[in-house]
């Protein structure tokens, strides 16, 4: 049956704080019985002898896309602890380096099953992720990513699922919300030609503009995220007289186009999706760039309810700095395979296709829906893809104000 999450973090609050303060930034996550069972670990194919099930996670802990893949362990890790402090079933997560490469995720991957993983946790980034997909639906491990969100990830595999938004998802959305709050008369796009997220979003987003009469005056693309100069492609919408210019990108190339727009004395409304989110914790960017800055995300650290409060609060125990939605993402990643585990009657001693089975059975269930950080309610289809609606955001004062 559904945990009722007020529960989880009522008692979280009193026994995971104290777990949580013993974790630091760069640890991994240790439930309370692991101490007793690391001795050798089991094969996956027989479950795991030590009573825990064990979920090998994979994302760029170095590199240039490190802060979503830190974001995404850490926030699994905060999930985690809350859970195993609960009692009864008890996670123990496993975090590899893919270095953002297709090649490492899979030699992540293989290491993982290896020393025993039980269900699949990322890839945090699309490509790796559709590499991993491919080696699990063939062995028939359970996975579930928090942040690669192209719909090549899932496709043909009965066995991938997201939490993030799928890239169509996004940019049709983005377009629509555009159109509906008349932020933009004349619209330019600047996206990452070398990159199935950008491309995806962008793809997505003009045709949906072509559909409801949203004028795009201005399309430029760039070849990789290690881009520095944005000159051109500013000015390409500048002469084109866009006051919106739509970035469908990572929040690294966005810096850059920020700082260029603003030497180069041009300030349209800059609109971006969920891959923007971290910017304001962006080493040595000056945040006052981003004022005015639009996004789409699944989460604002700076929320008032109750849920999200808790989980700021445990997350800056634990590791300093605001959590981004990729954090968040993360957390609501373990507590739906969690979920999942309560509702199937999932046990640690489950061989990791007979766990896959189950939750591939459960998470498509009518019934079954988890409320998390980043979504109410949230269900997924059959093609992996979870239903949720995206919030807007905009800087204001160096922190995300929802409209």
């Amino acid at each position: 049956m559904k945990m009722n999450r007020a529960l989880s973090l009522a008692l979280a609050g009193a026994l995971g704080l104290s777990l949580l303060a013993g974790c630091g930034g760069g640890s991994t996550s240790t439930p309370a019985p692991a101490e007793t069972g690391s001795a050798e670990t089991t094969p996956a194919e027989t479950g795991s002898a030590s009573g825990v099930i064990k979920i090998g996670g994979i994302g760029p802990l170095t590199g240039s896309a490190a802060v979503y893949g830190l974001a995404t362990k850490q926030g699994a890790e905060v999930a985690v602890n809350e859970i195993n402090a609960l009692g009864g079933l008890q996670f123990e997560l496993d975090f590899q380096d893919d270095e953002g490469d297709a090649e490492k995720a899979v030699n992540a991957y293989n290491a993982l099953i290896g020393d025993g993983a039980q269900i699949i946790y990322g890839c945090t980034t699309t490509t790796p992720c559709v590499a991993v997909a491919a080696e699990t639906n063939a062995a028939r491990y359970f996975q579930l990513t928090p942040s690669a969100s192209s719909t090549d990830v899932t496709a043909g595999r009965d066995n991938v699922f997201q939490v993030c938004f799928t890239d169509p998802n996004q940019g049709i959305t983005a377009a629509n919300y555009i159109k509906d709050n008349g932020l933009g008369t004349k619209v330019a796009v600047i996206y990452n030609n070398g990159d199935a997220y950008s491309t995806g979003i962008y793809n997505a987003f003009q045709a949906q503009a072509d559909e409801i009469g949203l004028e795009i005056v201005s399309v430029t693309t760039f070849p990789d995220d290690t881009n520095t100069d944005f000159t051109v492609q500013l000015g390409e919408a500048q002469k084109a007289g866009a006051d919106l210019v739509f970035l469908p990108i990572y929040y690294t190339p966005t810096s850059l186009i920020l700082n260029q727009a603003k030497t180069m004395d041009y300030a349209p409304v800059f609109f971006g999706c969920d891959g923007m989110d971290g910017i304001l914790d962006l080493e040595g960017f000056d945040t006052s760039l981003a004022e005015g800055l639009m996004l789409m995300t699944p989460f604002n650290a700076w929320g008032e309810d109750e849920r999200t409060v808790t989980f700021v609060t445990e997350y800056q125990e634990a590791y300093g700095g605001i959590p981004n939605q990729f954090a968040a993402d993360g957390y609501d990643c373990m507590y739906a395979i969690y979920e999942a585990c309560q509702a199937a009657g999932i046990t640690a001693d489950m061989s990791a296709q007979d766990i896959c089975e189950a939750l591939i059975a459960q998470f498509t269930a009518a019934d079954f829906s988890v409320d998390g950080l980043t979504g109410t309610g949230m269900t997924w289809s059959t093609s992996g893809e979870v239903s949720k609606a995206p919030v807007v955001v905009k800087v204001e004062g160096g922190v995300y104000v929802t409209q």
